[in-house]
């Protein structure tokens, strides 16, 4: 199951017209990269979760064929939590082992690696964790009686569950897995195991703010021994400058135009003198009238795009 029910409110106004899973990177809609990680590993069958802008991740998706793995959608009309999510589809999980992982990460984890801790172990649930040697703000686990003897550990979004983690679950409202589910599991003898990917190799990102979504986005981009992103039937004025930056669908940098570390969203036209650093642009008209998401970075108009400053 992959879980894409959330908003998104710290990317906005990326997901104002789409969900937090659909943003695109470079090209590819964020909840394909996880499709495609479950297929590699031979998870064909995989269910997700709808909520806020459904059709985007519908239409971003289909049916799954082109990420090599058959799809199912279950909607969530009203937000339901990491276990309630997970209750609002148990007809489709409560037969087998099954895998849970969140919608807004890419990674090459090797996931079989995690099923043989799992199994090893008989554990009701096993956590994918990741060394946090730089102590980054993700969810942290500590281990082995509350302490971490040589770097703490971070959770990637990724646990492998039995069937009968429904035991566990509250029917219908909703929960949270490590809150509402987990103590209770442990505190009836269950396991819940830790496998820690050790992988000197293995790549995780996690893409939950416009900073992050723009790193990691250059960061794939140097990969390819790129710096500029151009998505379908954008055009680059040859007189443009235009650097480390990503380019959605439409877009239009006119002459003697500036950008460098931009976000350029869908339709948005830079017109000829302005200059645009460490940013990201939507066109004005996808935000008039829309209170931002308190946890939003602050914008301002400027004619027809509304600008999002990234240093706040």
């Amino acid at each position: 199951m992959i879980l894409s029910a959330g908003y998104g409110t710290r990317l906005w106004p990326l997901t104002e017209d789409r969900t937090k899973p659909a943003l695109p990177i470079l090209g590819k809609p964020l909840v394909g990269y996880v499709a495609e990680y479950l297929a590699r590993f031979g998870w064909r069958e995989v269910i997700v979760n709808l909520h806020h802008r459904p059709n985007s991740v519908r239409n971003a998706l289909g049916d799954g064929s082109q990420f090599g793995v058959g799809l199912s959608y279950i909607d969530e009309p009203v937000i339901l939590g990491t276990s309630g999510a997970l209750d609002n589809a148990r007809q489709f999980l409560e037969q087998e082992t099954f895998v849970v992982i969140n919608g807004k990460i890419i990674t090459d984890i090797d996931l079989n690696a995690a099923l043989e801790t799992h199994r090893r172990t008989e554990a009701l649930a096993t956590l994918v964790l990741l060394p946090n040697v730089a102590c980054a703000r993700f969810s942290i686990v500590e281990t082995a009686g509350g302490l971490v003897k040589e770097s703490p550990l971070m959770f990637t979004g990724i646990q492998i569950l039995e069937p009968r983690i429904f035991d566990y679950i509250p029917r219908g409202v909703f929960s949270h897995s490590t809150a509402d589910v987990y103590p209770q599991a442990i505190a009836r003898g269950e396991r819940i195991a830790a496998h820690v990917s050790e992988s000197v190799a293995a790549h995780w990102y996690e893409l939950s703010t416009i900073e992050r979504y723009l790193e990691v986005s250059l960061t794939l981009l140097a990969d390819k021994d790129l710096d500029v992103y151009l998505g379908k039937r954008s055009t680059l004025d040859p007189q443009a400058r235009v650097s480390n930056s990503i380019l959605w669908d439409d877009v239009s940098v006119e002459a003697g135009a500036s950008v460098n570390r931009v976000i350029l969203a869908d339709g948005v036209r830079i017109r000829s003198g302005e200059v645009i650093e460490n940013a990201t642009v939507v066109r004005s008209e996808l935000v008039l009238g829309v209170a931002p998401p308190a946890k939003a970075l602050k914008g301002e108009l400027r004619g027809e795009n509304f600008v999002v400053p990234l240093a706040q």
